[in-house]
């Protein structure tokens, strides 16, 4: 998925981004809200909403450093630990388009691209039947719409979904911000999920592919920076700006 996925104005050159500095934080440039979001789970344990909650917008700054090593005293931003702990992060990721990367897995009604390396272990796309079966069902109506739903609640893009007909991509619409994820069903803090065509550019100025919905590593562990791979979930990182 590219520019051409976005929604209309989202793809603007002028608009806000993300610079990540080499082995330091993430530069945020622009007027950007910053908020907390949960990940609230269905009777069942598995995750089903999105909950909104603590904003820390820096205004009316326009421009600020987000944490990124994941040991800062003053999370989400920066305050220097990247320095006094060597922090190396090293930019690691596929500069290839998302469609280059993505498996393909087609349906009657529905298309499912993933680009597994971006996988943010949300586990969205679990809790109505694996979206990975559900779209091969998706002349069925109930099908149809749990492939849609799980797919849009992908916090990273890893999955999306397209009509057959069509060729449209189902993506939720969202005004450029970045949420701080908070997983208390593992009891951990997740990436920033940054959203809106927000662009991310790379330590050497260098743009990576603008989209609708990434999720970048804040905990300093992922084999895939500056994009989140899951780590946090392993290493049980908590940013502490929830109560647990």
């Amino acid at each position: 998925m590219g520019e051409l996925d976005l929604p209309s104005g989202m793809a603007d050159a002028e608009g806000p981004k993300i610079v990540v500095t080499a082995n330091g934080p993430y530069h945020v440039v622009g007027a950007v809200p910053v908020a907390m979001e949960t990940i609230e789970p269905n009777p069942e344990g598995l995750s089903w909403e999105w909950r909104e909650g603590r904003a820390f917008a820096p205004e009316p700054r326009t421009d600020f450093f987000l944490c990124r090593c994941g040991r800062s005293s003053h999370k989400p931003f920066c305050d220097g630990t990247h320095e006094k702990i060597r922090f190396n992060g090293t930019e690691t990721a596929s500069r290839e388009p998302y469609e280059v990367l993505a498996r393909e897995y087609d349906g009657p009604t529905l298309e499912l691209r993933d680009a597994e390396a971006f996988c943010a272990f949300a586990r969205f796309c679990d809790p109505g039947g694996k979206i990975w079966a559900l779209v091969g069902r998706s002349d069925d109506p109930e099908a149809r719409a749990l492939t849609i739903r799980e797919g849009r609640a992908c916090p990273s893009g890893r999955l999306v979904v397209r009509d057959r007909k069509s060729g449209a991509a189902e993506e939720p619409k969202f005004s450029p911000s970045v949420g701080l994820v908070e997983d208390p069903a593992l009891r951990v803090s997740g990436p920033l999920w940054v959203r809106g065509g927000i662009r991310v550019e790379s330590a050497d100025g260098t743009p990576y592919e603008t989209r609708n919905r990434v999720t970048l590593c804040r905990c300093g562990a992922s084999s895939n920076k500056p994009f989140c791979d899951g780590s946090h979930a392993s290493i049980k990182f908590r940013d502490d700006l929830a109560p647990r």
